[in-house]
């Protein structure tokens, strides 16, 4: 029996994207592109999910592109232009959702954006309870970070689904017994959140 579901945040609850802010900037999605996959890239962000300070992440970067330097402290000096609203429909989604089952969140984000996103959202106020690998120097889709949530939310994963837009994650939470679904749309996840509490 499906009791509890647990929701990743960045491109299922909200939307944070750096193109919000770099394609203006570079006045070319092209051109962002290219600055988020050379540059500033995934590998480099995800340290920062992971604990890393802000400003160290950025000391380290400018000394291997220094010519980039005033790009790479928009990365985060412009943090907030590069948050669109939430997901449209997921509020009231989990509204709908919190009278039939319990509601936590697990997302991969910096300690230090997140203490700026936080009071930006209501949806955030919708969880029970949540964990973020900044704060906890733990990252998706290891284990460990799903284990501090089974432990930290008093839950039992066989009777919880995972929902995240990454399907490694889904992975990892799979492997920690927790039954997963990729999101894509709130169509789909609704139709696989009832597929999965029929069995």
């Amino acid at each position: 029996m499906i009791k509890n579901l647990v929701f990743d945040y960045g491109a299922v609850l909200v939307d944070w994207n750096p193109h919000h802010y770099y394609d203006k900037y570079f006045g070319s999605a092209a051109k962002a592109d290219w600055f988020l996959e050379n540059i500033c890239t995934y590998e480099w962000n995800i340290k920062q999910d992971n604990g890393r300070p802000i400003r160290e992440a950025e000391e380290e970067l400018i000394s291997k592109h220094p010519e980039w330097e005033k790009e790479i402290m928009m990365y985060y000096g412009k943090f907030t232009e590069m948050m669109g609203g939430e997901l449209p429909g997921m509020e009231d989604c989990l509204k709908e959702l919190k009278k039939s089952y319990h509601i936590f969140g697990l997302s991969n984000w910096s300690a230090e954006t997140f203490a700026i996103a936080e009071p930006m959202y209501p949806i955030f106020k919708l969880m029970e309870d949540m964990v973020i690998s900044g704060r906890e120097g733990m990252i998706k889709p290891h284990k460990e970070i799903f284990e501090l949530a089974i432990q930290r939310f008093g839950i039992n994963p066989s009777e919880s689904i995972f929902i995240d837009d990454k399907q490694e994650n889904v992975d990892g939470a799979r492997e920690c017994g927790f039954h997963g679904i990729r999101f894509q749309n709130r169509e789909q996840m609704l139709r696989e959140i009832a597929e999965l509490s029929k069995r």
